[in-house]
């Protein structure tokens, strides 16, 4: 019974010991740290000028249309060629009004002129000759001899705004066992473009519909507005 006392009292005095050494808690302070230890500095911006930033800034906070095409950039599409300014004059002022850069451009290039129906590699005068008279009994009359520097002679058969006219003269003439054939007639000219800047996210969709693929340039066969 004394033993157990005794180890009684020696726990108390150890307990009460413990209690005197200092607990060592974080203190709020300053800590010196050598520059060194830190590594290189960390630059936020690199690959963006201060310039790139404000626009992304702007875009997020205020959606300005300027912000916006500073950081997603803009598509173009070219209208034409049309062979009539008052007819680019049109799509300008349409597309404009919609709120688009639409501007007219001219430029010197080839005008269509028509489908020719035409004999080439005609021999002679008189191979041109005989050729003539099969078509005039054949009911092609208005056929005629043409002398060019480039080809030599040729038969013209007619000159057709419409390919359905042309293939009609054509199969006539072949069913004669003449070498007829159509090929696009042009004429060096002025011609207009119209250049349009689309806002983001408006498409080229319409604007084909209206004046068909071959007509219009998406990409970078496109010219920007200036």
């Amino acid at each position: 019974m004394k033993n157990i006392l005794l180890m009684l009292l020696l726990a108390n005095i150890l307990y009460w010991m413990w209690g005197l050494v200092p607990n060592e808690e974080a203190q709020p302070g300053v800590a010196f740290v050598d520059e060194s230890d830190m590594g290189p500095p960390l630059d936020v911006t690199t690959g963006r000028d201060s310039d790139t930033v404000a626009s992304v800034g702007a875009v997020l906070g205020s959606g300005e249309p300027s912000a916006l095409e500073a950081v997603v950039g803009r598509s173009c599409v070219t209208i034409g060629p049309f062979r009539e300014s008052a007819d680019a004059d049109s799509a300008v002022l349409e597309y404009s009004g919609e709120g688009m850069k639409a501007i007219l451009r001219a430029t010197t290039g080839q005008i269509f002129v028509g489908h020719w129906v035409q004999i080439r590699n005609v021999a002679d005068e008189a191979e041109a000759n005989s050729m003539l008279e099969q078509l005039i009994a054949g009911g092609l009359p208005d056929s005629y001899l043409v002398h060019t520097e480039d080809e030599g002679m040729k038969i013209s058969l007619g000159l057709f705004g419409d390919i359905e006219g042309a293939e009609k003269i054509e199969l006539q003439a072949r069913s004669l066992d003449l070498p007829a054939e159509i090929s696009p007639r042009t004429r060096e000219g002025e011609v207009f473009f119209v250049d349009i800047g689309l806002p983001p996210g408006k498409g080229a969709g319409a604007i084909i519909e209206k004046y068909g693929q071959d007509r219009v340039l998406l990409r970078e066969a496109a010219t920007c507005p200036q």
